[in-house]
């Protein structure tokens, strides 16, 4: 580490921030000229990477699990044509083996010549809605590798010396159920990678090469510092946890471990996830860049001050176990890391830095999830093939001091922008029915978890239609700390309230719809934090007002009872004398209450006796929602965690 700048202090922070403005500019390109909705929505982001293929700069806005991986995929390229990278190349890759996320997330990768040299590499990634593979959408659940996952793009040309290689281009998009939508992406992609090398080399002609190349070093280097001087002011200590899948199709049911060990030494961090699960048989393993994209920007969450580039990541050692859900190799399929172990690396890393960093505590937050509804459109006569793509806000956890934010993008990209329905309906036949904020959804704690909402729509004019599921914490449910309570389930329902409803879970791959056919889904909430009997009742009873919290919710959850003054005008008020023995009542039961038979409580949900969120937050008991049939491997493995995650915080 490069202790002492070169460049002065004014001409240092100007570029550090014209290479992030640089980044910006990519992205300002890139919305002005997508073809598709869903990177129209920001599921992209961009960097700019030195001659090494490391990461210089990211963007305001960029989506955090790219970021942590944009320096593998270009250090691919560079690996694979060595010397042969000349002026007017452009390549593209979206290989997850090779550093990359899944297959949906092409790079385009433009290096930028000065006096022959490269001198940096210009990086956009953007998520292609269709890439192919044995569904719509190309998430498909089932499958086990990633020859069911869509078209693997290893480091290839597009563009050789400045001609474009329609051929290579055309082999790509045409595995793709929109050809026209993916080759638009890739040209506005391309763009912005040129944005880019227009702006450096404007940089180089006003500073010079070598002052230029020397900031690409100081800004890294500067990150470093920050970082380890962040580090080093805590005090060293080892801290564990875990975090969970929900099931290994392949195996038996029951919860999969994410383990996660962080040591804090000096002023570096390392972390261990060994113990972590096997590969499971479904899509949501996480490759070993996403694993430790999510460990970066785990750690990044509680160092909001500090820029993000690979000066970061030199801080920061990473054990990841082979074969396993955290480091998958090829061919295991791995499209669904983002809503299996990624996530929950992430989360578990929330929950290790709240214990180094209890001022900037946060619980876990809902699980990133995807909807995916293919097929033909015959709203016109030419009924083109459709892609409606839809990703949900959701809740943040309980913070210490703070409750979760509510309706928030998910942690796995906060720049994700809430797809508005207006266009979603212009360019598919889905129509929006509801969208609004779920009661009872933030996680009960001393300061609640943020709501999520739930989203329903109905199919119209469409042929030859199938709908995917990307998601988890059906099971395991969104937790919390210090004695938070856990949110909601997640998991999608088809014509509910009808005949012929159905719950479809969490996961699910090409389910037949057809026109008519109504779905709803919610997002969970966060997690709770600290002891819900010790919020405050007038707090409680504010949330009810504002429609976060039933009255039934604030009674079997935080022990306070409400009296309803008018329910128009939002005025209740707490009945205090109630309330103080109510919450007796919790706090003298409340932990017998985990150890009642599971097969007699899932009995009595069957019979409509007692709701999902009772036996979730009082009994610990897990259920197939659809059924009400009781999991048995897997409520124990939730009530241990709750054993160790909960009770200790609680008070007599």
């Amino acid at each position: 580490m490069t202790e002492k700048q070169t460049l002065d202090p004014v001409t240092f922070e100007v570029l550090k921030n014209a290479f992030s403005t640089v980044v910006d500019e990519m992205a300002e390109q890139i919305l002005r000229t997508c073809h598709s909705f869903v990177m129209w929505s920001r599921d992209f982001s961009s960097a700019i990477c030195d001659a090494r293929g490391n990461t210089v700069m990211q963007g305001s806005q960029d989506i955090a699990v790219h970021v942590g991986t944009l320096h593998f995929t270009a250090k691919a390229v560079l690996d694979a044509f060595g010397e042969n990278i000349h002026p007017g190349d452009v390549f593209a890759i979206n290989d997850p083996y090779a550093g990359g996320t899944h297959f949906n997330d092409v790079r385009i990768i433009r290096p930028v010549f000065v006096e022959g040299e490269i001198i940096a590499l210009a990086q956009s990634n953007g998520h292609w809605a269709d890439i192919g593979g044995s569904v719509p959408g190309s998430f498909d659940i089932s499958a086990t590798t990633h020859f069911g996952e869509g078209v693997r793009i290893p480091a290839v040309k597009i563009w050789d010396r400045g001609d474009y290689r329609w051929d290579v281009v055309g082999l790509i998009t045409s595995n793709t159920r929109a050809p026209g939508d993916a080759e638009g992406d890739l040209m506005a992609q391309a763009e912005a990678t040129k944005v880019a090398e227009r702006e450096l080399l404007r940089l180089v002609e006003k500073y010079g090469k070598d002052t230029i190349l020397t900031a690409f070093d100081e800004v890294q280097d500067y990150v470093e510092r920050l970082t380890r001087r962040r580090i080093s002011d805590l005090p060293d200590g080892t801290w564990q946890t875990e975090d969970y899948i929900d099931q290994d199709p392949s195996g038996e049911e029951g919860l999969v471990p994410v383990k996660v060990k962080m040591t804090i030494d000096g002023d570096s961090v390392t972390y261990d996830l060994s113990g972590s699960h096997p590969v499971i048989g479904s899509f949501l393993n996480a490759g070993m860049g996403t694993a430790f994209s999510g460990i970066v920007a785990g750690t990044k969450t509680f160092f909001p001050e500090v820029p993000l580039n690979s000066g970061f990541y030199r801080v920061i050692d990473a054990e990841l176990p082979e074969d396993t859900v955290v480091n998958a190799p090829w061919p295991t399929a791995v499209t669904g890391f983002c809503s299996g172990a990624y996530e929950k690396i992430m989360s578990a890393l929330f929950e290790l830095w709240s214990q180094a960093m209890p001022e900037r505590a946060l619980a876990c937050c809902f699980n990133l999830e995807y909807l995916l509804i293919g097929g033909w459109d015959q709203r016109t006569e030419q009924a083109p093939f459709f892609m409606w793509y839809d990703y949900m806000m959701g809740g943040w956890g309980g913070r210490n001091g703070l409750d979760g934010s509510n309706a928030t993008s998910p942690v796995f990209g906060v720049g994700l922008m809430a797809q508005p329905f207006e266009g979603q309906e212009r360019l598919t036949p889905v129509v929006t029915e509801m969208h609004r904020i779920v009661e009872d959804s933030g996680g009960p704690g001393r300061y609640r978890g943020g709501c999520g909402v739930e989203k329903g729509g109905t199919l119209t004019e469409i042929q030859g239609t199938v709908m995917s599921y990307c998601c988890d914490r059906a099971r395991s449910i969104t937790w919390g700390i210090e004695g938070g309570l856990p949110s909601c389930p997640h998991g999608v329902w088809l014509n509910r309230g009808r005949e012929d409803e159905r719950f479809l879970g969490a996961t699910f791959s090409g389910v037949d719809v057809e026109a008519g056919d109504l779905f709803i889904r919610p997002s969970a909430g966060g997690g709770g934090y600290g002891d819900p009997l010790e919020r405050d009742s007038e707090a409680v009873c504010e949330d009810v007002a504002d429609d976060y919290v039933t009255v039934e919710g604030a009674r079997r959850d935080y022990g306070v009872v409400i009296r309803e003054l008018d329910a128009e005008l939002a005025e209740y008020e707490v009945d205090l004398e109630a309330t103080q023995a109510e919450r007796e009542n919790i706090r003298e039961n409340r932990k017998t209450w985990l150890e009642k038979d599971p097969e007699e409580l899932a009995k009595r949900y069957r019979d409509k006796e007692i709701g999902a969120l009772e036996l979730i937050r009082r009994h610990g008991v897990i259920l197939d929602w659809g059924t009400g049939e009781l999991l048995p491997n897997t409520t124990r493995d939730f009530r241990e965690m709750m054993s160790w995650r909960v009770l200790p915080h609680w008070s007599e």
